[in-house]
């Protein structure tokens, strides 16, 4: 039996050896008692429970997290090193986005994945970038898209880097109001208009050619161009004894020019091409067959003469290439109304071989050339080989060729596999560094994608496109990037603008 002294001094948890089962479960229950104040006494005061709440949902830890030294904060977690080659990180990180093109350039908007501004400059990525071997642009997508507000933006923006811009072609008339903007100019030509341009002007010399050089190298541009008009008018290619007839024409109209200080004209080198025995007389041939050859000649060079395009193209220029200006364009929305646009193409092939003319100096600077609406030259071979020739020519001039069309099969427009106006549309496609997509049709996904080699992602992306949003594929490295409008540039180029206002 246990002495009156101890009995005294036991806790009242005491469990003596052996007790009954009264005195086990009172001392079962003081235990759990005192857990339960234990438990709670541990828990912040400040998370007291509102009435009426179960006690046991009540949270564990107050909303600023577990407090004390096992809360990980304050830098003391500590993980082992863990070292990787780029490549598995790239497929073990796919979140990952691209680091951008760098911050030289010109800013176009944001780029979605990587969150941060998206610039873009041709010229200083061209001998920087691996695989970027040319400066020149193809920009596609479908009407509504804000493609449109893109080059104009790009164009305007590009003025502050000390470039030029230039549009040989403007078949809306929408680059008028950007020129005016720029203190640029503008020529207007169609019936009625004033403005007169003559694609046989010879352009200056530049510095560095000798005479004879330089000579074999406008009449060549002449010739050129003049078998460029007289395809689009025949729709077929030249016979040998017509590129004859062309070359002896152009000699008789420029050797009478070069006497009386003149410039050859159009309407002279039809007259001549539909004078047989001026023809003949020059080459000695007595039968008459060059001159016979000709006939047709003659009458598709007078519709720049005295068909519907009169008075445009047949007459020495009324107005002066302003090297130092910094945006030309030439407007041409009096023309192509109709279902037929033979006479745009034709005004379109005048009007580039006119600019093209007074940019062939290669000291002249970085400058941009932007073809819009050029889904309309696809059916047309002539005016392919011309652009052909001037992508091939955009690196040692210093220009920057852009294209602007709706839809990527628009260059399978330009004529069945094989063919020689495919190869040429495709070829343009190669020589493009960079190509920019904005939203497709579903029904055009598989043909981007083929033309463009699109992965499947690349591919969904096109058809899931918002406004503004477009695809840049730049040597091979792909960019989703929102392009962001100034407001004074939405007043003048969006054409949704005044739409909504």
């Amino acid at each position: 039996m246990p002495s009156r002294t101890s009995r005294a001094s036991a806790s009242p948890l005491f469990v003596p050896r052996k007790p009954d089962r009264r005195t086990a479960r009172a001392a079962r229950e003081q235990f759990a008692a005192a857990r339960d104040k234990a438990r709670h006494a541990t828990r912040p005061t400040s998370l007291a429970t509102a009435p009426g709440l179960d006690p046991d949902l009540r949270a564990t830890y107050p909303p600023a997290g577990r407090p004390g030294p096992a809360s990980t904060r304050g830098g003391k977690l500590k993980l082992p090193a863990h070292r990787m080659t780029t490549a598995v990180a790239a497929g073990a990180y796919p979140f990952l986005a691209e680091g951008g093109l760098g911050a030289q350039g010109i800013y176009v908007g944001r780029d979605v994945h990587a969150e941060a501004a998206f610039t873009y400059d041709p010229f200083a990525l061209y001998g920087k970038l691996d695989g970027f071997t040319n400066p020149n642009i193809l920009l596609a997508g479908v009407i509504g898209m804000g493609k449109s507000a893109l080059a104009k933006s790009l164009a305007l923006r590009a003025v502050a880097f000390g470039y030029r811009i230039y549009v040989p072609c403007d078949p809306k008339g929408e680059w008028t109001a950007v020129a005016r903007e720029l203190s640029g100019q503008t020529i207007a030509l169609g019936p009625g208009l004033p403005g007169r341009l003559n694609p046989l002007d010879a352009p200056a010399k530049p510095s560095g050619v000798n005479e004879e050089d330089w000579a074999s190298e406008v009449r060549k541009r002449r010739l050129l161009l003049l078998g460029s008009l007289a395809k689009t008018v025949l729709r077929r290619d030249l016979h040998p004894m017509e590129h004859t007839a062309l070359d002896v024409a152009l000699d008789q109209v420029v050797t009478r020019a070069q006497a009386t200080g003149t410039t050859p004209l159009l309407g002279q080198i039809a007259h001549v091409l539909g004078s047989p025995e001026r023809l003949d007389g020059a080459l000695g041939e007595l039968s008459g067959r060059l001159g016979q050859a000709a006939e047709d000649l003659a009458h598709a060079l007078r519709r720049l003469v005295h068909g519907d395009l009169a008075g445009m193209f047949d007459a020495p220029s009324s107005v002066v290439f302003d090297p130092s200006a910094a945006m030309l364009s030439i407007d041409l929305s009096r023309l192509g109304g109709a279902g037929d646009d033979t006479a745009l193409v034709l005004a379109m092939t005048c009007a580039s071989a006119w600019m093209e003319s007074a940019l062939a100096d290669p000291t002249a600077g970085r400058r941009w050339v932007i073809y819009d609406e050029a889904w309309r030259v696809m059916r047309h071979v002539a005016l392919l080989e011309r652009m052909q020739s001037q992508w091939k020519l955009s690196r040692g001039l210093g220009i920057a060729n852009m294209m602007i069309i709706h839809r990527l099969s628009d260059l399978l427009t330009a004529g069945d596999a094989g063919s020689r106006g495919r190869a040429l549309a495709e070829g343009l496609l190669t020589d493009c560094s960079t190509r920019i997509i904005y939203r497709q049709e579903a029904d055009q996904l598989a043909a981007s994608a083929a033309l463009l080699g699109l992965t499947g992602i690349e591919t969904q992306a096109v058809s899931a496109l918002t406004k503004g949003r477009g695809l840049w594929k730049v040597a091979g490295r792909s960019f989703i990037t929102q392009h962001l409008l100034h407001l004074r540039e939405r007043e003048l180029f969006d054409t949704d603008y005044h739409m909504a206002h």
